[in-house]
């Protein structure tokens, strides 16, 4: 059934407006405190004047007392989610004060001194807000927020992207499993077409309780060659199993099961029990150390395999050419493997230590390690006695830290102590010594020696210069690390046996030139064998050639002296925008071996994917290759094929995503760092809202409503937002944007207001012919407001599905119901007439 067409759509909108504005402008038409407004209604344009409800509107900001669910926000700062209570105010019952919780009021991160002053009212269980003077809370329904506003004397240290402790978030029970899969196919030509399949991964699968992590590393890899008696390789290894969790108030992090000893003081070992330590991630931004970098060239489309102690780190497919790897886990140090894996069939190997600045500690504070374990293998087998450790650095003063620590065994002791100086315009510097004595072996020789080390690091800002990482080391000969020790008891072979190590790390940006350059130098002595040594340079420039602008010249070069074997290499490449998102470039490769002339095109395709082809010749004859990525809801794709005339066919792909599940929802997703923190984020149903994070791509929500963000930092503030400029036609969102701060490994949950549904106008009637009072609100099951009625019975709705039943409410209560057809009428620009049952007709037609 059916009434009026444009006719009444046209009368509904300027009374309706006029109405609105009145509303919003009630100040000037209105009489009496602003406990109780009461409304000039003549001024309003109605049919029936006398049939008005404007009682939500009578007090400013009031909230019936209820319990309502509302996002928090302090200081423009967003807290998940949560049941918020409204009660009358005590000094005046007439008026609402949202009740602020104990548990809330631990999340807004005050200091220990605001927290002995706080009073509470309604039996303890709420905070009363004059406790601190000029604090405000708010609440709001249409935003289904709560607002508060703290004063910053009140508050502990925060920043642009980091929170105290006391707004972290430890996440929702749920159970993951991230993977990283390679598969490559080689056909070598000149081996009578020999063809060999290669198939790797690894992954973690976890199960997350509390703030407790539980964590299974996997690695596999399987070779099979076709044409060959060789048999097929398969290796499957649950390559680590532990347990972690954050504890806060001692910013450190506990870890229970196999581990890798992870020290700015002594070497990385392999060891299962238990550990305590301060975790970098968890302090303020500008009191953290870097992240370990890795660089290198890739002669072809190659697989990276980054790893320390026989654990893979890192592994993935990379185009051919320059690369630079930044996303490894910052709590890693030590001496890290390097494998490039060509797709004609070479290897290079390079080793590389990590870059740590000096061990200096802010005065006044403490960072720690305290480990207690057995060394093991990958097989699970205990290789060693018992050992402890612990380790320390203690800010004595401003810019003078203090620092040590010791191993203690059975047979194997260590001590280390150092001092450091942050020597402020000249930089930082710091010197340590270790001793260790040793019984190897069953002669019980004991043997005993020093380990010296002097490390700076400076940030040059006069000059766009920083001497990232410089250190010297040297050992004696009977100098023994604790991997050293396992290694001879178990073998009888010493690993290591290193001398001196010297390494710099210097990064230079010319700004009148537009030239950044890059060089890395590890040099290593060894007592019963030959020299390492690595150099590695890059130098880029930024410059405009004619019509031609923002072009880019990079050269990189490096040398790999190991074992009396020497390999330099060198990558010239110049490229040059063109069109929309493209560029054409081109590549020169040197190697002892080889050179290589390539031109190559990388475009830019819908959804953040792009591609990469190159044609090109090298002495051998020609050589075409093509690199694809592609930015999945489900995975990050990458795919390669090369083609070396005479010589070999490849192809390649890897897929690296993730599973997450949880008594909220879940589903498949992207994944950066695999274990780590995600951020399960729910749009009510909805499918295919697009959402940004920390990722080049959006991701889009599930046919269930659901979307995972697993690029999330741990310990930093995050945002996910919804991307408004794509979102479907038929869905609106009512808030976009959510916040959190994750604890490692959490899986964070948080929830977008979005509306989904038809949007139709309608006239509604009451049985006895009148219609609901202008004012009058309409809302769906889940207590929704979809619309509001206007003169004569007319209301917009949005977001409204069909079939669906709705309430009708005016004076603080609800009087009826209706429901909207199962289609939309023929004639779908006419307005729909909604009868509106009473309540006790609803129930009994029910």
């Amino acid at each position: 059934m059916m009434i009026s067409s444009h006719s009444s759509l046209r009368t509904f909108q300027p009374r309706l407006l006029s109405g609105l504005i009145i509303l919003a402008l009630w100040g000037g038409s209105c009489w009496g405190n602003a406990e109780e407004v009461q409304f000039n209604t003549d001024v309003m344009d109605l049919k029936d004047s006398s049939n008005i409800d404007l009682g939500q509107f009578s007090r400013s900001g009031y909230i019936m007392p209820g319990e309502y669910s509302m996002a928090v926000q302090i200081n423009n700062v967003n807290l998940p989610e949560q049941n918020i209570a409204f009660y009358p105010a005590e000094n005046d019952p007439q008026s609402s004060e949202p009740c602020l919780s104990p548990t809330l009021v631990q999340q807004l991160g005050l200091k220990s001194q605001a927290q002995s002053n706080l009073q509470w009212w309604h039996q303890g269980q709420c905070l009363l807000l004059g406790s601190l003077e000029g604090m405000e809370a708010r609440g709001d329904l249409a935003t289904s927020t709560l607002y508060i506003s703290i004063p910053q004397a009140y508050l502990e240290y925060v920043s642009a992207d980091w929170e105290p402790p006391s707004r972290w978030d430890n996440g929702i029970p749920g159970i993951l499993l991230d993977y990283n899969v390679n598969a490559q196919v080689q056909r070598q030509e000149r081996q009578a077409g020999s063809q060999s399949q290669d198939l790797s991964g690894n992954g973690v699968l976890g199960v997350n309780q509390g703030s407790w992590r539980l964590r299974a590393n996997w690695q596999s890899q399987m070779v099979h060659h076709t044409g060959s008696e060789l048999p097929t390789e398969k290796n499957w290894d649950w390559e680590r199993f532990y347990a972690y969790r954050a504890i806060a108030r001692l910013k450190a992090q506990l870890t229970v099961g196999e581990q890798l000893l992870s020290s700015n003081l002594f070497d990385s070992f392999r060891f299962t029990g238990v550990s305590l330590a301060t975790d970098d991630r968890m302090l303020p931004p500008n009191l953290r150390g870097y992240a370990p970098e890795v660089r290198g060239i890739a002669r072809t489309n190659a697989k990276v395999i980054i790893s320390q102690q026989g654990r893979v780190l890192y592994e993935a497919l990379v185009a051919a050419g320059p690369f630079r790897i930044q996303d490894i886990n910052s709590a890693v140090s030590g001496q890290l493997d390097v494998r490039v894996e060509e797709q004609d069939g070479s290897v290079q190997s390079f080793s590389l230590s990590t870059a740590n600045i000096p061990y200096l500690t802010r005065a006044g504070t403490v960072r720690y390690k305290l480990i207690a374990g057995r060394p093991s293998d990958r097989q699970r087998h205990i290789i060693g006695p018992i050992f402890t450790s612990g380790e320390f650095s203690w800010g004595v003063s401003n810019g003078w830290s203090l620092y040590g620590g010791g191993v203690a065994g059975e047979q194997y002791n260590a001590l280390a102590s150092g001092l450091g100086r942050d020597l402020m315009m000249f930089g930082a510097l710091a010197f340590d010594v270790t001793h260790s004595r040793a019984r190897p072996d069953s002669e019980n020789k004991v043997l005993s020696g020093n380990s010296y080390r002097l490390s700076y690091s400076k940030r040059f800002d006069d000059y766009d210069s920083e001497v990232a990482f410089a250190g010297y080391r040297f050992s004696q000969q009977n100098f023994m690390s604790m991997s050293e020790f396992v290694d001879i008891r178990n073998t009888g072979v010493r690993s290591q046996n290193s001398k001196e190590m010297y390494t710099v790390s210097l990064t230079k940006q010319f700004l009148e030139s537009g030239v950044s350059a890059y060089l890395n130098y590890e040099h290593r002595t060894y007592w019963d064998r030959s020299d390492n040594n690595r150099y590695s340079l890059s130098v880029a420039r930024y410059f405009d050639f004619g019509r031609f602008k923002n072009l880019s010249l990079s050269i990189n070069a490096y040398r790999n002296r190991n074992n009396n074997t020497t390999d330099d290499g060198a990558f010239l490449s110049l490229s040059l925008p063109w069109g929309d998102g493209g560029t054409i470039g081109y590549s020169s490769a040197y190697t002892r071996q080889n050179n290589d002339q390539r031109v190559s095109y990388f475009g830019q395709l819908k959804g953040d994917d792009s591609y990469q082809l190159s044609s090109g010749a090298d002495r051998d004859g020609l050589r075409l290759s093509g690199f694809y990525n592609h930015y999945g809801d489900s995975a990050l794709m990458n795919a390669s094929a090369s083609y070396a005339q005479g010589r070999y066919t490849s192809l390649g792909m890897s897929l690296q995503g993730g599973a997450t599940m949880t008594m909220n929802g879940g589903g498949l997703h992207r994944v950066g760092t695999l274990g780590g923190a995600r951020l399960l984020l729910d749009t009510d149903g909805v499918a295919g809202i697009p959402i940004r994070g920390n990722s080049l791509a959006n991701t889009r929500s599930n046919r269930f409503g659901k979307a995972i963000l697993a690029d999330v930092n741990s310990y930093y503030r995050d945002n996910a937002s919804i991307d408004l400029n794509q979102l479907p036609e038929k869905a609106e969102a009512i808030s976009s944007v959510v916040q959190a701060t994750l604890t490692e490994g959490a899986i964070g949950y948080r929830r977008f207001d979005v509306v989904a549904g038809e949007k139709v106008m309608a006239v509604i009637r009451l049985p006895e012919g009148t219609t609901p009072p202008f004012g009058a609100t309409v809302v769906n099951q889940q207590q929704r407001t979809l619309g509001m009625v206007g003169d004569g019975g007319s209301v917009y709705l949005s977001g409204v599905a069909f079939g669906e039943e709705m309430t009708v409410n005016w004076g603080g209560s609800a009087h009826c119901t209706v429901s909207l057809p199962q289609n939309l009428p023929d004639d779908k620009m006419a307005d729909l007439l909604l009868p509106c049952r009473r309540l006790a007709e609803s129930k009994q037609a029910h």
